[in-house]
C-alpha cells in the first residue's frame, strides 16, 4: 500500500505509444536495417529447418503485402489465415497488417464447419490455406488462396513501405471460448505489440541476440506473441517446432538452436521431465524458461529446477489484455503465484458486487485490469452486450477471482463463470455441450474440467444422460466430438448419469457433477 492509500499493484506511468504505429513495422523494418543478416525466424520440421533472415523476412512480408493489395481489398478487411505451425502462417500474418488489413490467425485444429464459422463471423475478405488445408471446400463472398496462389501474390513487387496505420487502427483479431456456445472474436490495435514492452524487462528477459524457442503453435496468442512478435521486436531470433511431438525434441532443440529462452505451458515441461531426459542435452544456453496458459505447480517448478538448473518465470494473461501478470528477472518467483502486475500496468481486484475501487492487499476480488492499457482490446467482434459487460467503468473485469498479497503478487483462488482450462486453452462447457446434444440418443449433457490420470493436469470430462434404451458408448460420443470439436475442445472421458445435478431452480450445479 502506497502513502497515498493506492495499493502497490495500481501503477500508471509507462512509455505513451507512439501515435502512428504499425505493428509489423514495428517488428521487421528497424531489424532488417540494423541486423539484416541475423536469423529472424526459423521453422524446424521433421524434414529439416527453414530459415529466415531480418532482411529476408521484411522483403517477403513487403512483396506478400502488395500481392494482398492487388486483390483490391478494401481497407481495414479480415484476411483469416488457416494454417499448421509454418512459416508461412508468420509471413501471412505480418503481410496481412503490413497492407493494412486485420489478420486473424485461425487455429489449425478447427473443425472445417468450425473454421466456417469463423470466416463468417468475422466478415472475411480472403481466406489463406496452408498445405494440410487446400483440398476444404471453403466457398464464399471471400477470396480463396492456396499454395500456388499464396506463391504468386509473394512475388510481387514489394511495397516501399508499410501502410502508414494510426496506433489505434485494427491490426489482428483472436478468437476465444466465452461462457457461450459460440466462440467471440477479440479485436485488437496495432498498439497492442507496444503495449507488451513491459513484458521484456519483467518476464522475457528478451534482448537483441536471444533465441526464443517456443513449443506451441503459431495460431495460439501465448505462441504468436512471446514466440514471435516479441523476439522480433526485441531484435532477438524466434525457433519453432512442426515436427513429429517428442517430448525429448525440446532440450534437443535447445541445444542445436543454442536457445536462450524457452517458452511453453506446464504440461510440456511435466512431458519433458518425465520422458524427454533433459540431463542428457547441453542447456548451457539456456538462461530460463517461460510458462503461461495454465497454472504451474510449485512441485513442477521444484522438479524443474532439481532436473535442469533453470529457472522457470510464470504469467498470467489473456487473450484481451494478452500478459501483464509474471515474476521475472525483477521480480523473484514464489511458488503457486503466476507474479505481481508488471511496471506500467494498472491491475487490481474489484469487489465482486460492484464498485471501481481497488481492494486492499489481502482481500479477495475479481480482478480487473485499467481500460487505457495500451494492450487493452479495441473489443469484442459485433458483440457490444458482452463488450458492455466485460467494463466497469475504467476497468477491464475479469472472471478471476483472486487477491494481490502486501508486495503486489497475485494469488488465484478460481472463476466466477464455468469456463475451463484444458492444457492452456479456454474452453466453454457450452460449446461442449451443444455437441454433445447432437448425438442420438443423448437427452442431457454437460462438461466440466476434472483431474486427469496425473493428479497435476486436468482434462474436459463430459457428462450424459441418455434416452432409453439408448446404447452408452463411449467411443461413439468421443467420436462424434472428434468430428466437430477441435482437438482441445474435445472431452477425453465420458461418464453416464441416470440425471444431472441441478440445483433448487433446476439449473445445473456443475460442482456436483462427480
Amino acid at each position: 500500500m502506497r502513502e497515498d492509500g493506492v495499493p502497490s499493484n495500481i501503477c500508471s506511468a509507462r512509455e505513451p505509444v507512439p501515435p502512428r504505429f504499425n505493428l509489423a513495422r514495428y517488428c521487421l523494418a528497424e531489424n532488417a536495417r540494423l541486423r539484416p543478416d541475423a536469423t529472424a525466424l526459423t521453422v524446424v520440421g521433421d524434414a529439416g529447418a527453414q530459415r529466415w533472415t531480418h532482411a529476408e523476412l521484411d522483403l517477403k512480408v513487403r512483396r506478400l503485402a502488395a500481392g494482398l493489395q492487388s486483390l483490391g481489398l478494401p481497407a481495414g478487411a479480415r484476411v483469416m489465415i488457416r494454417m499448421g505451425n509454418e512459416a508461412n502462417a508468420a509471413l501471412a500474418y505480418f503481410a496481412s497488417i503490413a497492407a493494412g488489413y486485420v489478420a486473424l490467425l485461425a487455429s489449425s485444429q478447427l473443425t472445417f464447419e468450425e473454421a466456417e464459422f469463423m470466416a463468417r463471423d468475422c466478415g472475411a475478405s480472403a481466406l489463406a490455406l496452408g498445405a494440410s488445408f487446400e483440398n476444404e471446400p471453403h466457398s464464399g463472398d471471400f477470396h480463396v488462396l492456396r499454395g500456388a496462389d499464396l506463391a504468386r501474390l509473394a512475388e510481387s513487387a514489394p511495397i516501399p513501405d508499410y501502410v502508414d496505420t494510426a496506433a489505434d487502427d485494427p491490426a489482428y483479431l483472436v478468437y476465444t471460448s466465452g461462457t457461450t456456445s459460440r466462440p467471440k472474436g477479440v479485436l485488437h490495435a496495432h498498439r497492442a505489440a507496444w503495449g507488451r514492452r513491459p513484458m521484456r524487462e519483467h518476464w522475457t528477459g528478451l534482448g537483441p541476440g536471444d533465441v526464443m524457442l517456443h513449443a506451441g503453435a503459431i495460431n495460439w496468442t501465448y505462441t504468436l506473441g512471446v514466440g514471435v512478435v516479441d523476439p522480433l521486436s526485441a531484435g532477438a531470433s524466434a525457433v519453432l517446432y512442426n515436427g513429429h511431438p517428442d517430448p525429448a525434441a525440446w532440450p534437443r532443440l535447445i541445444e542445436t538452436y543454442r536457445a536462450t529462452i524457452f517458452a511453453a505451458v506446464p504440461g510440456v515441461f511435466r512431458q519433458i521431465l518425465k520422458y524427454g531426459a533433459p540431463e542428457t542435452a547441453n542447456l548451457s544456453s539456456l538462461r530460463h524458461a517461460l510458462s503461461a496458459g495454465a497454472a504451474l505447480p510449485s512441485s513442477l517448478l521444484a522438479d524443474w529446477r532439481g532436473r535442469t538448473g533453470k529457472e522457470i518465470f510464470e504469467a498470467f494473461g489473456m487473450s484481451e489484455i494478452s500478459t501483464f501478470v509474471s515474476s521475472g528477472p525483477t521480480a523473484p518467483v514464489r511458488p503457486d503465484s503466476p507474479g505481481r502486475p508488471q511496471p506500467g500496468r494498472a491491475v487490481a481486484a474489484l469487489p465482486q458486487e460492484g464498485g471501481e475501487t481497488p481492494l486492499r492487499p489481502g482481500e479477495t476480488g475479481l480482478l480487473a485490469v485499467r481500460r487505457d492499457d495500451p494492450g487493452m482490446m479495441l473489443g469484442y467482434w459485433n458483440r457490444e452486450e458482452e463488450e458492455r459487460e466485460a467494463f466497469r467503468g475504467e476497468w477491464f473485469v475479469s472472471g478471476d477471482i483472486v487477491e494481490f498479497d502486501a508486495d503486489g503478487y497475485m494469488w488465484r483462488h478460481g472463476r466466477v463463470d464455468e469456463v475451463m482450462n484444458a492444457g492452456g486453452y479456454r474452453v466453454s462447457p457450452a460449446e461442449v455441450e451443444k455437441r454433445l446434444l447432437e448425438i442420438n440418443g443423448v437427452v442431457e449433457a454437460a462438461a466440466a474440467e476434472r483431474p486427469g490420470r496425473d493428479a497435476t493436469a486436468t482434462i474436459i470430462k463430459a457428462y450424459v444422460v441418455m434416452r432409453d434404451g439408448a446404447a452408452r458408448d463411449e467411443t461413439a460420443i468421443l467420436d462424434y466430438c472428434r468430428a466437430h470439436l477441435a482437438a482441445y475442445k474435445c472431452p477425453r472421458a465420458v461418464m453416464f448419469l441416470d440425471a444431472l445435478p441441478r440445483n433448487a431452480n433446476g439449473k445445473l450445479n456443475r460442482a456436483a457433477l462427480p
